[in-house]
């Protein structure tokens, strides 16, 4: 797009007097970004237009991803850039007497998801519009996000996340395209007039789904695809007679039942209350975007579904969205006549499932009463496609009951969303190289033997628009001054910096770089936070969201250890470190909210320490999202991702880290395999057990952290300061919960499930290797600098062409623009 500065100016002037009647002297900042935002969805609106039509044109097949979350971040900056018009509207700005940056912080990130899972779905639907590959997204539009996190007296504290106060300039309301999402209720059979036998409910309570469309705008195209996004609503949901007869709560009782469904992102879900509703938030957004899909293929194609998959393909983004598949059933056989057997055959042509766990509690199943009681047409359709899965495993494995009650969609009163969504889809892929083949090889060694040909890997990626040209500007004009451009949509270009990894001012250029950010990040922390940390310092940052798996627990065990040895040793003299973390803890998940107190209590004793001199720095960063991730990753020296082998599936902190030059200490976990294999175990440092190795000792139960504490007494004095009062002299019974889960397990479960203390010397000697090379400032430059070469592997540019070759088979579509 070409800006034309005075044209902008007079749209933003119309934008203001049009909608808030004010003029520029008297608009406020939100009012500015709001203008800025709806001038430039103009332009959006006309290639988004453009982009369907041309879709349309081609009758192309089109990918359709249904995620439960779609961690966006920020909108305007994002597509200025995409645009290439980023620096022509901060230089209007200027012009109207507005600072861009303090513009852009008005506005807030979108509450539409938490952690990797959503923030991967939204790197997606960037590449995908950047190749030109007809790629669309559908969830929910939650009125509020999982939370926003405070901290309060070092605990987590969770706060409405009411993102969207104002209105949002990017969504397009599409009232004309709501449909019916029916809860509860009863199945009834009546016979058609061909004699064969039709389903459907009576006694529902009937929901209105609602759509909102956010453009997903590429870079340097006129392609525009669609987030499609779903608000709950009842329409007669306001009962005016309650009304008058003062019974107000009752009178809109309906009417917020409904709109609980859109909600909240991700509610606690500990009780039956809370499952039901994530259930029905599943079957919600899956069953409005199926009914869409499906009335689309009516207008375009008629009523011969069995060419539904020739142009649609849907992939699944865990296992949130595996209801769709018996909801698909339904949709053919009840509302559109198909049989079984017709219907079955285009469901599992149809649909695809990406596995992002290997963690059991996190491969979904739902119990009996809850998922029949809310959806008993989709649970007599689960039934059946079990009954028929099970007559196929007595043919193949005919006596071997233990293998078919194992691999039974129903069993032990739960539904196994996991294996519903194997059974069903025609690819079930990893998200990286050890993921996978742990996959194949033991948590899913079954259903490799039966479906071999369906497992593949597609090892994730991330959009390097958002996290290097967006993110980190100073950098990316290195890069470009260095090796031209091209590399915003060729990340492999990256390689050829590699020449000038010996070059001393290069290097030298590199790092001030790193420094500014390091700067800026100090300065927000000090405006934010109150919080002031030194430059000069190593950034040591772990941010991620916090689960026991992601071994925060062991970065904060190890800053213990530290902080101990500079009291006890007037001799040791550790290279001045600021330690980052950034998490939000589940709101129902106890003992990560333990993690959290523990790592603000240790930083408030560290920091106010005279004795430390600043040697240690503890800095818990509230509030963790897109938009303070934008800052943290372009300012880290150091890239933690130190989780158990074995349990990470992928990770893409880590290949955010790498691209803005910091570099990885972790262990052999998810995709710091290939990173390593990328840039060399010499410029990474490595530690711990590997995946291998811990499934040995899983295997032979022969894991005794005591011994650990034995042949390590400062490491057993550490923990202890768990609980003698070191940490909780007001409440010995603070951290108690946590030192038992080391030393003697807890609810069940054997000693240090994650195995921190077996790794924990490792991890000490590993940190210590770090802090050696860290002082040899040339050698740690060119590390750095290295790391951002051998990154371009991990675009989700790559992870997308690998998508598309292997399971979707997309055909890119030039849109005029």
């Amino acid at each position: 797009m070409k800006l034309n500065k005075e044209e902008f100016k007079e749209a933003i002037r119309a934008r203001l007097k049009r909608h808030y009647g004010k003029d520029l002297e008297e608009a406020n900042k939100h009012d500015i970004y709001d203008a800025v935002s709806t001038v430039v969805m103009d332009h959006v609106q006309t290639n988004w237009m453009a982009t369907r039509k041309m879709y349309g044109k081609n009758q192309v097949k089109q990918m359709y991803y249904m995620s439960a979350e779609f961690l966006m971040g920020r909108a305007m900056s994002n597509n200025l850039v995409n645009f290439g018009i980023k620096e022509g509207v901060t230089e209007v700005l200027k012009e109207l007497n507005f600072d861009y940056t303090s513009i852009e912080d008005e506005e807030p990130d979108a509450g539409l998801g938490n952690g990797g899972l959503g923030r991967l779905a939204a790197c997606f639907l960037d590449s995908l519009a950047t190749l030109d590959y007809p790629g669309h997204g559908y969830g929910i539009r939650y009125q509020y996000g999982m939370f926003e996190q405070h901290i309060e007296n070092g605990y987590q504290v969770e706060y409405p996340d009411n993102w969207l106060k104002h209105r949002d300039p990017w969504e397009i309301k599409r009232s004309d395209l709501a449909v019916k999402v029916l809860f509860g209720g009863t199945a009834v059979a009546e016979t058609g007039e061909d004699g064969n036998l039709r389903y459907k409910v009576i006694g529902a309570e009937e929901i209105t789904a609602v759509p909102y469309d956010v453009p997903v705008v590429g870079f340097d195209t006129p392609s525009v695809n669609r987030l499609r996004l779903w608000e709950a609503i009842s329409e007669n949901g306001f009962d005016l007679q309650l009304f008058n007869d003062m019974q107000y709560m009752r009178a809109v009782e309906r009417q917020n039942n409904a709109e609980n469904i859109s909600r909240v992102l991700y509610p606690n879900d500990s009780g039956p209350s809370g499952k039901t509703l994530r259930l029905k938030q599943q079957y919600f957004f899956t069953s409005a975007s199926l009914q869409d899909l499906v009335a689309k293929f009516k207008r375009d194609h008629g009523t011969d579904f069995s060419k539904f998959p020739d142009y649609n393909v849907i992939q699944l983004n865990d296992t949130h969205p595996v209801v769709a598949i018996p909801e698909m059933m339904r949709l053919l056989m009840d509302e559109n006549d198909m049989g079984w057997e017709e219907a079955w055959d285009v469901v599992t042509r149809t649909f695809a499932y990406t596995n992002h766990t290997i963690l059991a509690e996190a491969l979904e199943k739902w119990p009996i009463d809850i998922f029949e009681g809310l959806l008993p047409r989709i649970y007599q359709i689960v039934e059946e496609i079990n009954r028929r899965f099970m007559t196929e495993l007595r043919e193949k494995f005919p006596g071997n009951w233990e293998k078919q009650n194992r691999m039974s969609i129903i069993g032990d009163g739960m539904i196994r969303m996991a294996w519903l969504a194997i059974v069903a889809c025609f690819s079930v892929n990893g998200v990286a190289a050890l993921h996978t083949e742990i996959l194949k090889t033991v948590e899913l060694v079954d259903w490799v033997e039966i479906y071999p040909e369906k497992f593949n890997n597609k090892t994730n990626g991330v959009t390097q628009r958002r996290w290097l040209l967006c993110a980190n500007p100073k950098l990316a004009e290195f890069i470009t001054n260095k090796i031209g451009p091209g590399w915003e949509k060729d990340l492999v270009q990256l390689r050829k910096l590699e020449k000038f990894a010996d070059d001393p001012k290069v290097l030298d250029e590199f790092m001030e770089i790193k420094h500014q950010n390091k700067v800026a990040l100090a300065a927000y922390l000090k405006e934010t936070q109150n919080v002031i940390i030194d430059p000069d310092s190593i950034f040591d940052v772990q941010i991620k969201r916090l689960h026991e798996y992601k071994r925060q627990l062991m970065n904060i065990l190890h800053i213990m250890y530290m902080y101990n040895r500079i009291l006890e040793d007037p001799s040791y003299d550790p290279v001045p470190r600021t330690f980052i973390f950034g998490a939000k803890a589940a709101s129902g998940y106890r003992r990560a909210k333990s993690i959290i107190k523990l790592i603000n209590t240790v930083a408030d004793r560290v920091n106010n320490d005279h004795r430390v001199k600043d040697r240690i720095k503890i800095v818990f960063a509230e509030n963790y999202r897109v938009s303070l991730a934008e800052k943290l990753f372009p300012a880290s020296d150091v890239s933690e991702q130190i989780s158990t082998a074995g349990k990470e599936a992928s990770g893409t902190g880590n290949m955010k880290f790498m691209m803005n030059g910091a570099v990885t200490i972790g262990t052999m976990d998810g995709a710091n395999v290939e990173i390593v294999e990328e840039v060399g175990a010499e410029n990474a440092f490595i530690f711990g057990l590997t995946a291998d190795e811990i499934q040995k000792i899983d295997a032979a139960h022969s894991y005794n952290p005591q011994e650990y504490l034995e042949k390590n007494p400062k490491l057993a004095a550490v923990l202890n300061q768990l609980v003698d009062g070191t940490y909780n002299s007001g409440a010995l019974s603070l951290f108690r919960e946590l030192y038992d889960s080391l030393v003697f397990g807890v609810e069940g479960q054997r000693p240090d499930v994650y195995y921190i203390l077996a790794d924990f010397d490792s991890y000490v000697e590993a940190q210590e290797k770090l802090a050696k090379a860290y002082s040899d400032k040339r050698a740690w430059a060119k590390m750095a600098f290295l790391n951002v070469a051998a990154s371009g592997k991990f675009s989700s540019d790559r992870t997308i062409e690998d998508y598309v070759s292997g399971i979707w088979h997309l055909k890119k579509i030039v849109v005029e623009p």
